[in-house]
């Protein structure tokens, strides 16, 4: 078993036990969107505590949208957290576009509030973080869309934590 594996299996045991209840929290997905790679990340709402999910890798877009909608029902995800691509000065490109254009696809297909969050410089903390960490190579390349996901929804999650409290999405 190759060690991203391992790391998704545990991460996603140990966020199973920590909000294990006999009522299931609502929980926020985070997505990177990228042409070739998806990251996905994941948080309940009354934690600030992000874990790292899962790495899409994009064949089609009936794929793309089959595994995420997979991962959302087996998640319990009430929201999610989408990263939007803007410049420096805020300004929107090419890719935001598109960025968008899944939004409204998404939407489509679930009934879930879906918030677009700047993701400036979230790839650039996400290299950061993991070269902190030591992980270089194949395994970084590997982790790295989950991690500007993880930074996606920590941004998100930060913004709407108000005296201990996270007020639920709109």
């Amino acid at each position: 078993m190759d060690p991203q594996t391992v790391n998704q299996k545990t991460a996603s045991r140990l966020q199973r036990i920590m909000t294990s209840s006999t009522i299931p929290s609502p929980r926020y997905l985070g997505i990177d969107f990228g042409l070739k790679r998806v990251g996905l990340a994941v948080a309940g709402p009354n934690s600030t505590m992000v874990f790292p999910l899962k790495t899409i890798f994009r064949t089609t877009r009936a794929a793309l949208f089959e595994e995420l909608l997979g991962i959302i029902a087996e998640e319990n995800i009430q929201a999610i957290v989408l990263g939007l691509p803007l410049d420096l000065e805020g300004n929107e490109q090419l890719i935001t576009r598109q960025v968008r254009n899944f939004a409204a696809s998404l939407a489509r297909r679930v009934a879930l509030p879906i918030h677009l969050e700047n993701e400036a410089l979230t790839s650039f903390e996400a290299r950061n973080r993991l070269h902190e960490a030591r992980v270089f190579g194949a395994r970084r390349k590997n982790v790295l869309d989950q991690m500007a996901a993880v930074a996606i929804l920590e941004s998100f999650l930060s913004r709407h934590h108000h005296h201990g409290s996270l007020h639920r999405p709109q």
